[in-house]
């Protein structure tokens, strides 16, 4: 195939319907929207049931949301043996890395398998046992 053999596909391109531009385009006078009634007057919102109490509302609500909830990026302590001895370990090394893809409201150290590197680690938060995994292999943590 050669790019001067190219056709767009049957279908693909159509002219878009001008409604209501008389009656001998076929949609004329209404426009498609058939006699009277809500939908030929005006939008109708999302979720509309005509004054029933819409389904959302029907539902029961359970527990709460909090607007300010933190959420952090989660990382294991097993992750963190991919560096050298000796090494600072920061959200910007980490996101570099590819261990974290988004920073959200911080980083958080997990005690998910084993650290065999002494590191510094800088991390907003740290489970207590790994805080404890970091310092018995050598290192330190660093809570930002």
């Amino acid at each position: 195939m050669d790019l001067h053999n190219l056709q767009s596909s049957e279908g693909s391109r159509h002219v878009r319907n001008r409604v209501g531009r008389g009656t001998s385009s076929g949609n004329g006078k209404t426009a498609g929207r058939g006699q009277k009634g809500q939908k030929a007057r005006g939008k109708v919102r999302l979720g509309f049931e005509g004054g029933q109490m819409p389904l959302f509302r029907r539902m029961p609500k359970r527990g709460f949301s909090n607007i300010n909830r933190k959420e952090y990026a989660l990382v294991s302590l097993e992750d963190l043996n991919r560096f050298d001895d000796g090494t600072e370990v920061t959200s910007a090394l980490l996101v570099e890395s590819g261990l974290v893809k988004k920073e959200k409201a911080g980083i958080k150290l997990l005690a998910n398998g084993k650290l065999t590197k002494k590191l510094t680690v800088k991390v907003s938060k740290a489970s207590a046992a790994a805080k404890a995994a970091v310092e018995a292999a050598g290192g330190k943590i660093e809570v930002i």
